[in-house]
């Protein structure tokens, strides 16, 4: 019997540190569902449209990895490139691109060399999702006259999701 319990007493300590050690090695993320992602898409997309802008919208992941596109049927080619871009470099840097350009287009600023990175956008219109203090995921917007309109568009893309993150 007192074998039998101290074996028992050895098997359960040996799962727990297992257990503890495995959650130390990883990690867990929530991620914006692909139906969110769209609603913010369409809610962006919406508010160019009613300013008379043709835009492409990338919504990502918080890796910058695509996970609904839009783009209107006028909108020019680049428009596509440069919204998932947006997205990337938001995701990226977790912050605005508005932020990012602000700070690497300084003269001087010892940053000015990523702007040459493949895929890096450094223009307004991109901005990182963010729910309860972690980055869910990004969005970029593209074809409207400005990266500062590009940016209004974004903000409207969150807006339409904030109730839905609130947790």
């Amino acid at each position: 019997m007192n074998k039998t319990l101290i074996a028992l007493t050895l098997a359960a300590a040996s799962t727990l540190a297992a257990n503890a050690q495995a959650e130390s090695a990883t990690w867990t993320q929530k991620i914006l569902t692909p139906e969110t992602a769209l609603k913010a898409a369409e809610a962006a997309k919406a508010e160019c449209v009613k300013r008379g802008w043709q835009v492409a919208v990338a919504v990502t992941d918080p890796s910058g990895l695509p996970l609904v596109m839009l783009r209107d049927r006028f909108a020019g080619w680049h428009t596509v490139a440069a919204a998932e871009g947006k997205a990337r470099t938001a995701a990226s840097w977790r912050e605005s691109t508005s932020s990012v350009a602000e700070r690497v287009n300084k003269p001087g600023s010892a940053e000015q060399a990523i702007k040459n990175l493949p895929g890096v956008v450094m223009i307004g219109g991109g901005m990182p999702i963010d729910a309860a203090g972690q980055m869910v995921g990004a969005i970029g917007v593209s074809g409207a006259p400005g990266g500062a309109n590009d940016d209004l568009c974004a903000k409207a893309g969150l807006d339409a999701i904030e109730g839905d993150l609130a947790f």
